[in-house]
């Protein structure tokens, strides 16, 4: 589901533009300014409904909009298919999973399964059981945990339309999780040195040991989710 709900007037247009101008999800979301996801999403929508380009007359805004989004039926939590928290828990450790990307798979496996919010609840709420023995303890300014994110961002360039993968640098202070995160082009030597320059400059001092390779799940998460969209230049 998009994120924001479009106006219909902008929705008609994504519509006109994909179906009758027969233009693809990148130039529609460029001319548009919204994300290229959301325009899929919506041309999807609209196919599931059976609607096609011009839209029919006889349905006014709000009959387009109830085909759309439908009224999702209700049903009980308790009839809801549970995940294997402990296999989303394993496929979390795989390089580039995020739950986003987890739950995805889950809803195509189970459509009447759990929404996003609600299975990262409960996935949250079934990981503080796990034996914390192992938990460790960070003294401020101690340690600095460095990583590459794993994916690249797609970067386009607004002349030529061309698109270059960046490189996604994160750094996070051990006690806070104060998080440093930067773009560049490669993972060579120079660049790696450079981001570890800028995210000392950042922090504000620098911490008596970095520890490479590694940077906690949650920050990867966040700051690479499977969904970013191309940034323009």
């Amino acid at each position: 589901m998009p994120a924001e709900r479009l106006l219909m007037r902008k929705i008609r247009e994504i519509l006109r533009l994909r179906w009758e101008c027969r233009l693809s999800a990148r130039q529609i979301a460029r001319s548009l300014k919204v994300a290229r996801s959301t325009v899929a999403e919506y041309v999807r929508r609209a196919r599931e409904a059976g609607l096609s380009w011009p839209l029919p007359e006889e349905l006014d805004e709000t009959a387009i909009e109830q085909k759309l989004f439908p009224p999702l039926p209700f049903i009980p939590a308790q009839e809801r298919p549970i995940p294997d928290w402990g296999e989303v828990h394993g496929e979390l450790r795989r390089k580039g999973v995020t739950l986003f990307l987890l739950w995805q798979e889950y809803k195509a496996r189970s459509p009447q399964g759990f929404q996003y919010s609600r299975f990262c609840g409960l996935y949250r709420q079934w990981a503080k059981k796990l034996d914390l023995s192992m938990r460790q303890e960070h003294k401020a300014g101690e340690k600095m945990f460095v990583d590459y994110c794993g994916q690249t961002v797609p970067v386009v360039d607004r002349g030529s339309g061309q698109t270059r993968p960046a490189q996604i640098f994160v750094a996070v202070l051990g006690a806070s999780n104060y998080t440093f995160v930067e773009a560049t082009w490669t993972q060579t030597m120079p660049d790696w040195v450079h981001s570890h320059v800028r995210a000392f400059e950042y922090f504000q001092g620098v911490s008596d040991l970095v520890i490479l390779d590694y940077v906690p799940r949650n920050i990867i998460e966040v700051m690479c989710p499977t969904s970013l969209c191309g940034l323009d230049m």
